[in-house]
């Protein structure tokens, strides 16, 4: 693979080793033959290059460090603009693509393991995926999710994504009015729930939190994680109301303690996760499982959805 920095410049894959760099970060087989030919596209176009070239850098500066996923997220989004029309929201999977040298240089460094980082990185074809169930059509509209992952700041360890992260003030007032030591900016693990993975079992759960503890200790042994924070429409405490006991959302909520309830409702979260399209008519919703119940009865009976957020000690 000849993807690297030459000066300042940016090199892709060419277009016989494209296909297999793309397979190896789980890209769907039917978005394939379309990158390889968007590609030409891409670097044909002096602007479309310099553009390709400034995301890169931008994004792996000070790769590792914490603090960069709102100025990348403004970044990524605003350039996506830039891009050629036929590119279109294809364009970040380029930008990752091409970032992906020097992001497995620094698990390298960091001795990640292989099976770790191939996982983690393969959340790229996961994610053009959940773009295909939501909207139809292939790419990346919304590459900020991918951002800590090429970073070095998200690793994927079972059923669970962990972030490393680092409080907030809002969180850090909860901590300390439990009793623990803490202060805005100390180190903790996000915990993130991606589609596609099986079903949350606490079984599931508990080998991913197991995982974690061991990863973080060995591979980032300068960072103390002793929280795990999460903040999902699936603490949501409403869910309790529609779901048994012993289902998978709500056994994993009690896992949690909260640190705030918030007033803005977030309807569109648990429509597009549960159902794909976040903007489908509340009317016509289907009612085949528990969840899709839960979610569309309640916003047909006038209710709203919000964010949940809780931490538990690691």
């Amino acid at each position: 693979m000849r993807l690297h920095r030459e000066g300042k410049r940016t090199v892709l894959p060419d277009a016989d080793e494209l296909p297999e760099v793309l397979l190896d970060l789980a890209v769907p087989h039917e978005d394939i033959n379309e990158l390889v030919r968007l590609r030409r596209v891409l670097t044909r176009d002096t602007d479309a290059t310099r553009l390709l070239e400034e995301c890169v850098g931008e994004l792996v500066k000070d790769i590792g460090e914490h603090g960069h996923w709102t100025r990348l997220t403004e970044l990524l989004l605003a350039r996506l603009s830039e891009a050629p029309a036929e590119v279109g929201a294809y364009f970040p999977v380029y930008v990752f693509v091409a970032a992906l040298p020097y992001t497995r240089a620094y698990h390298r460094e960091r001795d990640i393991p292989a099976d770790v980082s191939r996982r983690t990185l393969a959340d790229l074809g996961r994610n053009i995926a959940v773009h295909h169930r939501r909207f139809g059509g292939g790419g990346l509209p919304f590459p900020q999710w991918l951002v800590p992952h090429f970073r070095g700041e998200l690793y994927q360890l079972g059923r669970l994504q962990f972030e490393r992260a680092r409080l907030d003030e809002s969180t850090a007032r909860t901590l300390t009015a439990a009793g623990l030591d803490a202060e805005p900016g100390t180190p903790c693990l996000n915990l993130h729930i991606p589609d596609y993975s099986g079903p949350l079992t606490p079984a599931a759960c508990d080998r991913s939190l197991d995982l974690a503890r061991a990863f973080f200790a060995r591979y980032f042994p300068e960072e103390r994680h002793e929280v795990a924070t999460c903040h999902s429409w699936l603490l949501d405490p409403q869910l309790k109301r529609y779901l048994s006991a012993d289902s998978n959302i709500v056994r994993f909520q009690e896992r949690f303690r909260v640190i705030r309830e918030d007033t803005e409702p977030v309807d569109t979260d648990p429509v597009q996760f549960v159902f794909g399209h976040p903007d489908q008519p509340v009317e016509g919703l289907p009612r085949g499982t528990s969840v899709e119940r839960a979610v569309g009865d309640h916003l047909r009976a006038g209710g709203h959805w919000y964010l949940g957020h809780g931490w538990f000690p690691l």
